[in-house]
Order: C-alpha cells, then structure tokens, then sequence
C-alpha cells in the first residue's frame, strides 16, 4: 500500500477511535494492529506480545506508581493549607500581592507531585476561595493557577519526564536535572507577569495587607519546613548521588506518609483512597505506554517513520525551523491528546529526526514538556481546565481565555530555551563532572 494513502488511514483511524470515547491506550492498540494486518507480514499476534512486554519491562517505570503515590498522599493532607498560610506573608506586598501564592506554591508542591493536574488541584482548593474572599479579580486567579500548575510536567520530579526518559532510553537523573533552571526560570516569567499587570491593573486589586512582623514570617517558614525537607530528601538525594530515581521515590513517599500523618490527614480512609488513586492513575499510563509500545514496533515495520525523518532532512531545515514546525505540531496535538499520550505517541517518529539534527535528547525532553504543558491549558482537552472547571463552575473556554496570557508566556519560555540551551543543560553537565 502506498505510504501516504497507509498515513492517513492510520491518523483517520485514530482520531476516531478518540472521538468514539475508546482510551487512548486502546486506541493506540487498534491502530497499531490496522497497521500490522495492512502493512507487514509479520504475525500481530506475536509482535503485540513481545512489544508491550519490552515497553513495560524497564526498571526506570518502577519509579513512576511510587511518584505518583506520593503526590496522592500530599492531595490528601493538610499541604495546601500549610504552602497559602506560609508563603502569604512574603507575596502580600508585592506588586500582585497573595496572586503570587498561585505561582510559589504551585511550584513548591509540583518539586513534590511531578503531577500537573494534582498541583492544580491542590493549590487550587485553598487558594481560589481565600482569594476571592479578599477581594482579587478572579479572571487573574484562575489564570495563574491554570498556567503554574503545569509545573507538575517540568519541575522534578516529573512524572512525564520519568515517560520520557524511559520512552527514549535517557538518563531520568539528568532529565530531572535538566528540568531544575527552565523551571525556575518560568516561575520568574508568572511573577514578573503577575507584577507588570497589578501595576497597570490597580482598579482590580484590593487594598495592600499590612506589613508582616518578621516573628509572622517566622511562624509561616515552620510551616513551609516539611515541604521543603521533602524536596531536599527527594531531589537532594538524586543530585547528591545517594539514590537513584526509584529509591528517591520510595524515600518521598514515606516522607509524604510522615507529612500527612504530623499534619493529622492520614487515617485509613486517606491511606485507601491514595492507593487506589495512584493504581488508577499508574494503570492508565501503563496502558497508554503499552499501547505506545506496540504502535511503535509497527510503525517500524510499515517504514512511515524512515521515510518522513528523511523527507523531513532533504527538507534541509535548521534546527530553528525543525523546532518551530515541531512546536505547531505539538501544539495542534494538545487540543486533542493529554500530555503524557503525545509523549507517547510522538517520540518513536520524532526522535529519528531530531537525533538526525544534531538536537540534544536531554533539551529536547524539556522542550517537548515545556510544549506539552501548554496542552494542559488548551480546550478541548485541558487536564488543567477540567479540575478547575470542577472548582470554580466556569466553562472550559472561559478558563481558556483566562489562561492565555501564561500560555503565550509558555511559548516565550520555549523561545529562551532554544536561543538558550544552556539553561537545560548546564546543570546535568555540571552535575556528572
């Protein structure tokens, strides 16, 4: 059959099996079976066996269920209230004033998750209320929470890297240490954001809080101490070389237990729904990576990626043109597809070409995420929208509109890192001296 003619049945049968509601892991199977019984010889059977075993059976996976756990039991505790409570006292009297809790916080909590949509939640639950008690527009709230909680994708650890990393054969250590300063680097541009806009929006922003006594500021560092702990046991110990991925996950979620429990959030009820929680989310990525799994044998054995990683190089393109058609790629896909299947479904065909471009799999994980978080913030399909849709009542495309302005600061952000790739990778080469 021809290639062009194959494409498109494949990418028509795909879509869909999405819009008749199949999951995306099952869809990701028929497709790869269409593929097979068109284009290969080869039994199905066998192929689908043997691919989903070798997709599955990878010991840097083993880290992810325990991530996700842990971020399950931080939902479930007290944390939200402790991150508000403790960082308000040193946003107040910034320009934004306690808009900027949002932003930390939601930084903070995603150096503990690695999940986007947890972060937006848990923020988000404590944040939003005590907001619009005080008076701030809520078009602005509901904007930065949407933006920062991505920061569940990039800052470590970072479940969508751990799918990276095992998808792509690279080292999760130095994704994570790739993903520390463009992370960073982010939170500055939401702050910097929310600043300029409370200068040129003071109509819309309540009267300043008074000033804080340092003995306040005291008492709120204590609350911010055992998130900050569990930070530096978990990334501290993966930096530090004293664990790997894995051992680091199982070091946070027993820290997570310890949080919850303190916080007195840990009873059995709490202890059973995080379990299953975490099943539940670990069991639909499983199945989303098998299907990844199985579609990228068969893709191999119809030819499709070969032959457009070489269209694309006679194509001759740079490497800032093969990035921008990639980010509009990306982009376009995120209407439809969660964060983790588009990592999934696109690297088997991707990385041939970027490796072919001389693009380094390191940077390019954190530019992948950086693109993906913005399908975290895009209608139809929004992870980010959805959980606040279901805090606030708002429709999905209001949200949309709110969170444009950080959605555009995502693409600025992607824009810095390709001018800039040292600042994904300065410190995994640091790091590995």
């Amino acid at each position: 059959m021809e290639m062009g003619l194959l494409s498109l049945i494949l990418v028509g049968a795909l879509f869909i099996c999405l819009l008749a509601g199949l999951w995306v892991g099952f869809a990701l199977m028929v497709v790869a079976v269409l593929a097979m019984e068109l284009a290969s010889p080869a039994p199905t059977g066998g192929v689908f066996a043997t691919s989903i075993w070798s997709g599955l059976n990878s010991w840097d996976l083993t880290a992810l269920p325990m991530f996700i756990w842990m971020g399950e039991i931080l939902f479930r505790s007290r944390l939200s209230n402790d991150l508000f409570t403790g960082l308000s006292p040193f946003t107040r009297r910034l320009p934004g004033g306690l808009l900027h809790v949002n932003i930390l916080g939601c930084a903070l909590f995603a150096a503990v998750s690695g999940s986007s949509a947890a972060t937006t939640a848990t923020v988000g639950k404590m944040s939003l209320p005590e907001l619009r008690r005080r008076g701030y527009d809520m078009r602005i709230a509901i904007g930065t929470l949407a933006g920062s909680g991505t920061f569940g994708f990039l800052i470590p650890p970072s479940i969508i890297l751990i799918v990276y990393g095992a998808a792509t054969e690279q080292s999760i250590a130095r994704l994570f240490l790739a993903g520390v300063v463009p992370g960073l680097m982010l939170a500055g541009l939401f702050v910097g954001f929310v600043m300029i806009w409370a200068r040129f929006n003071r109509h819309l922003m309540p009267e300043p809080d008074p000033r804080t006594s340092w003995r306040e500021r005291a008492a709120a560092l204590r609350l911010l101490l055992p998130t900050v702990l569990l930070i530096v046991a978990v990334i501290g110990s993966i930096y530090a070389g004293l664990a790997a991925p894995t051992e680091a996950a199982v070091v946070g979620v027993a820290g997570a237990l310890a949080i919850s429990w303190a916080s007195g959030g840990l009873d059995r009820a709490t202890a059973v729904a995080s379990l299953r929680g975490a099943a539940i989310t670990t069991c639909m990525i499983g199945f989303i990576l098998a299907g990844a799994s199985f579609l990228t044998t068969a893709m191999g054995f119809t030819g499709i990626p070969r032959l457009l990683a070489g269209w694309i190089g006679e194509q001759g393109y740079t490497q800032f043109q093969l990035l921008a058609a990639l980010l509009v790629f990306f982009v376009v896909l995120g209407f439809f597809l969660d964060g983790i299947s588009i990592v999934v479904l696109t690297t088997s065909v991707i990385m041939p070409m970027i490796t072919a471009a001389g693009i380094d799999p390191i940077w390019f994980g954190i530019f992948l995420v950086l693109v993906v978080e913005m399908s975290q913030i895009t209608p139809p399909v929004g992870f980010n929208l959805f959980v606040l849709q279901s805090i606030t009542g708002r429709g999905i495309f209001e949200i949309a509109r709110m969170a444009l302005p950080f959605f555009l600061l995502l693409v600025l952000a992607t824009a810095i890192i390709s001018l800039f790739p040292e600042l994904a990778l300065w410190l995994p080469a640091t790091m590995s001296r």
